[in-house]
């Protein structure tokens, strides 16, 4: 005779786990690490503001390993309010659908889409440079939601973050762009 339930690796995978949050519990302590990161990212923006923007050198210094530590802070920072508000629409924006996914797979896409883009932008940027503001998490967040609708087959997602990208690339594109001065006429 032999019962399954005397035997620890038989047991179900509900007996050896922790309940899991019902889906609306996730989804709102996700919206809500949302809108604490934007939260965060403003009330920086007024102390560095008030400061004379001397934050923006906590940014990414490029290949310097004494301020490698800029790679955490860099998304956080931004050079003005309007940058600060380029950024906070497409990240609330795709974020939320992200958010839905509730606050820890939240937490770990941003931290991941931290670390890849700063050391990508770490590694690749001018000498010299600061590089600052959370346009790598909006397209890290756009990258995430084209890819997870590729493999999970939505369209949805799929078209948020295609859409994302196109208008969100095309600005980035169209702000690199050397453009000539147009005379000016009297």
């Amino acid at each position: 005779h032999c019962r399954g339930d005397a035997y620890p690796w038989a047991m179900s995978d509900t007996a050896t786990t922790q309940p899991r949050a019902p889906k609306a519990q996730r989804q709102r302590e996700g919206i809500a690490l949302l809108l604490g990161i934007v939260l965060f990212m403003w009330v920086v923006e007024v102390i560095n503001t008030l400061d004379s923007n001397r934050l923006d050198t906590d940014g990414i210094q490029a290949r310097s390993l004494n301020h490698i530590w800029g790679i955490f802070t860099a998304p956080f920072i931004h050079g003005s309010f309007q940058h600060l508000i380029d950024n906070t629409i497409p990240l609330l924006f795709m974020g939320f659908f992200i958010a839905l996914l509730g606050a820890a797979r939240l937490a770990r896409v941003t931290l991941i889409i931290i670390v890849i883009g700063g050391i990508g932008t770490w590694l690749i940027s001018p000498s010299g440079s600061y590089t600052f503001g959370a346009s790598g998490v909006v397209f890290g967040y756009a990258t995430f939601l084209f890819a997870r609708g590729f493999f999970n087959r939505s369209a949805v997602e799929r078209r948020v973050g295609l859409v994302v990208g196109v208008i969100w690339g095309g600005a980035l594109v169209a702000s690199l762009v050397p453009h000539a001065r147009r005379p000016r006429r009297a």
